[in-house]
């Protein structure tokens, strides 16, 4: 049966739908009977995956309605959710435009040929352009060993540096008028040449050397005109997410694009990848934590919240505020800051004070530093009575001197950078005050910014997070978290703070990863900070925008992916799901028997314990840390020994190398965590063993973070099965991120977007849960969509951009889902593509994973399925 067609069944009333619910409960709880009036929560003690479990039997019954998360959590009793899907459904948001059908059938797949020989290509790619950058680089750096004298050498650097900047920020400008010309609306199979191209563009757009100086300034506004893309005047874009397909790209003048925002202007669905236009009005806002797909609009003065989503064919109309994912209207304002004047020129001699500190410090400063690191640190080993100073690879103690030598300079740099985190932000802090609105590119701008880039170091949250010590971290960078009450996983490795002077917790409050404390707003012109305060006894799941007037108290469960509520009540003793959020429970008696310690005694032996064990998972991050940066140690003293033989040759050969050995050293680090610890579905306490010993896999999980360097090659999906996931042919990954690589089952042709999260755990208050994830054949992740643990999506089925699948969910075949929490959106559009019905002669799945459940928990979002671009659209199979 096509998915465009519908069963023919007969209808049930809503006492039988009742009735027919209540024994499907019955099924899940090994119980004989259900009352239709009992709750699902307070009576039966399910929890949200029990609930899943239950949606997904309902689905496979053809009689009865189907049911989705938010209408459990609405509706919680067998007859009320019967009557409440008995109504007719609410209208969908309008949309000023509905995208067009796509072609009535996909491009055919890639040949085992074409893909093999993408991956040649780019890898022949990445060579060439590595070696035309050595050759240059190679040029610069004779140039600049020649030079005798303090004084000399510093201004060859800065000479070299501005070069550098000049030819490395206008190639990829260059290259990109002359692959592409303009870009426009099309589809362009994936692997073919056509793809080759886009991958090319794309890695040079998005690797530009200047980036790091992009976020927030006038530069990042420059550089996408000369890109294509139609920029206003005054606009401030903060999110470091590069868009591809600039011409494709409207931004009116004044508006505001906050952090971690994704407008990318294409996405990758069933085989090709599609670009399409992003239009944002004059005087907009968009949220953090926001995703705008293609062919969505935002009008003049319209505002999209954080943590929401336009899909395809969606459109803000001027002066509206929406939110949600999909985003719906809302009664409330998120820009919520008087601007100030900041005229072109004051914009302009930012830029030019951003471009003079990377000529004139950073850049000598880092050549300053390789020089130490190449010439004078060989010169420790006299000192410490460790014998020559001579690089000699052959010689016995050679490499003994090199692993001391090591470790002073990688304890030296850690320790100075942790002196540099803590004291200049408060040094500069006492230069702002909250409340206070303060103009852009000023001395209280400049100070902002450095405190919030040195306060969130990443290497110190990993590696006190998930243990006891985070804590005394956090306070040390400015927070005030809450000693009273210690859990030993009071917060994660991922969190991040605008000012963390202005970020403060209750008591026995828990965080998990990904947390952004948005204690800044902004406009196009200025900014003001503000206090922010999460409650006592709240838990927050993970990736969560929490502003700062949030309206939430004491304890609150904010789950994953939670549009966090700027109206309304204040929130106490209450869950929120879902973007736009809802009300759930707080906790269910389900979570409550994991075995957590019931007396204040066992308690502390307990929290003692895990202490103990974080201690040695800390040393053993920073061990196997200290031992990368001696392998790269290593390669750099190699450098100098053979450069006047190989020349430019041997920079090529560096990039190279060190590019395959840091993917090679953190798959090899992370594969034997998982040999030593087999990973298996489990469900426990904080305070059991095995949660502990996954904390330890945790920091030994790096592996993820440097695997990114393979986005959009088939190099990617030999690293995921190098760190033991179960990959099909023909993977497509543009950057997701996925921790529990052994729990996870990809199907054949999978298409994961850029920003997805396959996530095979959770963590809730004091109870941990992590079971398999199964992602079937053709089927499509969307850009930041989270599939949490325990799903199955079938064959051909699809989850939209900024979605949060819940744990348990089985999503049908062909289905597609989207939203928050997820659910069915449609069964199908004429003309869409029904990805599962293609199946190449003689090409099956790959063996499904062993069907283990634990019982788990967490939360969901809701979302449409990404539709075909508009207007007339180009197919590019070259």
């Amino acid at each position: 049966m096509d998915i465009t067609e519908s069963p023919v069944v007969r209808p049930c009333s809503p006492d039988e739908t009742g009735r027919a619910f209540a024994e499907v409960m019955a099924e899940l709880t090994g119980r004989d009977q259900v009352p239709v009036g009992s709750d699902f929560f307070a009576d039966l003690g399910a929890n949200s995956l029990m609930m899943a479990q239950f949606c997904a039997r309902v689905r496979k019954r053809p009689e009865l309605p189907s049911v989705s998360m938010r209408d459990v959590y609405r509706t919680p009793t067998p007859a009320g959710l019967a009557a409440a899907v008995a109504e007719p459904a609410e209208s969908p948001a309008p949309a000023a435009q509905q995208p067009s059908p796509g072609p009535a059938g996909p491009p055919r797949r890639a040949s085992p040929l074409e893909y093999l020989g993408c991956g040649v290509l780019q890898a022949l790619l990445f060579a060439a352009y590595s070696l035309l950058a050595a050759e240059i680089l190679g040029v610069g750096a004779d140039w600049l060993i020649a030079g005798s004298g303090l004084a000399t050498c510093y201004l060859r650097s800065v000479a070299f540096g501005a070069a550098v900047l000049l030819v490395g920020g206008t190639v990829p400008i260059a290259l990109k008028w002359i692959l592409v010309g303009r870009w426009t609306p099309r589809e362009i199979r994936l692997w073919s040449l056509g793809y080759v191209r886009f991958w090319l563009v794309k890695t040079l757009v998005q690797r530009n050397p200047l980036l790091p100086f992009f976020s927030g300034s006038p530069l990042y506004s420059l550089y996408l005109r000369a890109l294509g893309a139609r920029i206003g005047r005054g606009v401030t874009a903060l999110s470091a997410f590069v868009p591809v397909c600039t011409d494709l790209l409207t931004i009116g003048e004044g508006t505001v694009i906050c952090k971690d925002t994704y407008f990318t202007t294409y996405r990758a669905e069933g085989g090709v990848l599609r670009t399409g236009r992003v239009d944002i009005g004059a005087h907009a806002y968009l949220g953090e934590m926001s995703v705008l797909d293609v062919d969505t609009r935002i009008g003049d003065g319209a505002e999209l919240g954080h943590a929401s989503a336009l899909h395809p064919g969606q459109t803000v109309p001027d002066g509206e505020t929406w939110h949600g994912s999909p985003a719906v209207p809302a009664d409330v304002r998120y820009r919520r800051v008087e601007p100030r004047s900041c005229g072109s020129v004051r914009r302009a001699w930012f830029a030019v004070r951003q471009l003079l500190f990377a000529v004139l410090v950073a850049i000598p400063l880092s050549l300053g530093v390789l020089y130490l690191l190449l010439v004078a640190a060989p010169q420790l080993s006299p000192g410490l009575g460790l014998g020559s100073a001579e690089l000699d690879f052959t010689a016995a103690g050679f490499y003994g001197k090199a692993l001391v030598v090591s470790a002073i300079l990688f304890a030296g740099v850690r320790l100075l950078s942790f002196a540099v985190s803590v004291a200049v932000p408060r040094l500069l802090n006492p230069l702002l005050k909250p409340g206070e609105t303060y103009r852009f590119y000023g001395p209280r701008h400049a100070a902002h910014r450095v405190i919030r880039r040195l306060s969130n170091a990443r290497f110190f949250k990993d590696v006190f997070g998930d243990s006891a010590a985070i804590v005394h971290y956090l306070r040390s960078v400015g927070c005030k978290v809450s000693k009273a009450e210690q859990t030993g996983s009071n917060f994660g490795q991922q969190e991040k703070f605008e000012n963390p002077f202005l970020f403060a917790t209750g008591a026995g409050t828990m965080v998990a990863d990904g947390l952004s404390v948005l204690n800044a707003e902004y406009t196009s012109t200025s900014f003001r900070l503000s206090q922010v305060r999460v409650g006592a006894k709240n838990f927050l799941g993970n990736h969560i925008a929490y502003p700062a007037g949030a309206k939430t108290g004491d304890n609150c469960l904010l789950a994953t992916k939670v549009l966090v509520p700027l109206d309304g009540p204040l929130r106490s003793n209450v869950g929120l799901l879902g973007s736009p959020s809802f009300e759930i429970p707080r906790s269910v008696d389900r979570d409550s028997q994991l075995g957590h310690p019931e007396t204040p005694a066992e308690f502390r032996r307990a929290l003692a314990a895990k202490t103990r064990h974080n201690t040695v998972s800390m040393l053993m991050f920073v061990l196997y840390q200290w031992l990368f940066f001696f392998g790269l140690i290593l390669l750099a003293w190699a450098s100098k020994i053979y450069y006047a033989q190989l020349g430019a040759w041997l920079l090529a050969l560096d990039v190279a190398g060190m590019t395959i050995y840091s993917v090679a050293y953190f798959v090899a680090v992370e594969r034997i965590a998982v040999l030593v610890r087999p990973q298996r579905p489990i469900s426990c306490s904080i305070y059991d063993r095995r949660f502990w010993r996954h904390e330890r896999f945790w920091k030994a999980a790096s592996a993820t973070e440097h695997i990114q360097l393979l986005n959009g090659t088939p190099f990617k999906a030999l690293a995921w099965r190098l760190l033991g996931a179960e990959v099909g042919r023909r993977l497509f990954d543009d950057g997701c991120f996925i921790a529990e690589k052994t729990l996870v089952r990809l199907g054949n042709d999978v298409t994961l977007n850029a920003g997805s999260v396959v996530q095979c755990h959770s963590q809730e208050d004091g109870g941990f849960k992590m079971d398999r994830i199964a992602i079937g054949s053709d089927c499509t992740v969307g850009v930041n969509a989270l599939v949490h643990y325990g799903v199955k999506m079938g064959r051909g089925s699809s989850l939209a951009a900024n979605s949060f699948l819940m744990k348990g969910e089985e999503v049908p075949e062909n289905a597609c889902w989207g939203g928050n929490p997820a659910h069915e959106v449609r069964a199908g559009i004429p003309g869409q593509r029904s990805f599962a019905r293609r199946q190449d002669a003689g090409e099956a799945d790959p063996p499904s994973m062993p069907d283990e459940s634990a019982d788990r928990d967490g939360p969901d979002v809701a979302r449409p399925r990404p539709a075909a671009s508009q207007g007339k659209t180009h197919v590019d199979q070259t």
